[in-house]
């Protein structure tokens, strides 16, 4: 048994969907069919779709010229405001 199938991976999602002009959902970055069927993806293709998540946030980040967290179309609020 691999490391990896011991844990779950989490959704991604973050309650923006919405998608953009590319068919890539605005709040996880995720295509349509890397969305469909999350729950039943094996882990093995969870970690490979986090992987893609983590290099178009960066791109994301160096296009938009900023940290990120400004820059982000949904960002949490402040639990402490």
């Amino acid at each position: 048994m691999d490391q990896l199938e011991l844990f779950d991976l989490p959704n991604p999602c973050i309650g923006v969907c919405e998608s953009d002009n590319r068919g890539y959902c605005k709040g996880c970055l995720r295509s349509r069919e890397e969305r469909f069927n999350w729950p039943q993806k094996p882990v093995a293709e969870k970690a490979r779709i986090l992987k893609l998540l983590a290099q178009r946030k960066k791109r994301r980040e160096q296009k938009n010229g900023g940290s990120g967290a400004a820059n982000s179309p949904a960002t949490e609020p402040d639990l402490f405001d």
